[in-house]
């Protein structure tokens, strides 16, 4: 289920649910939106849950995001910590 499952991925997702906006976390992130979305998604579909409610209005987190928000600060600071990232 996670073997797909990259660093990279939760930088992207709390970007985006930091921002509650794919636009602009794709500026924070240097990247472009529709490559952001792309990626959000491939993360969806490797841990079987819709972290985002997308809306004209920006991007919500859902219960499952909420959840995953946790985890995924807590795994970034702990790689943070290791040395993990680059």
């Amino acid at each position: 289920m996670y073997s797909d499952l990259e660093f990279r991925h939760l930088r992207y997702f709390v970007a985006v649910a930091e921002e509650c906006n794919f636009g602009r976390a794709a500026i924070r992130l240097h990247l472009s939106q529709p490559s952001l979305s792309t990626q959000i998604k491939k993360l969806e579909d490797c841990i079987y849950a819709t972290l985002f409610q997308r809306g004209r209005a920006g991007a919500e987190l859902t219960p499952a995001g909420r959840h995953f928000l946790e985890k995924a600060k807590s795994r970034a600071r702990t790689a943070t910590a290791s040395g993990l990232t680059s």
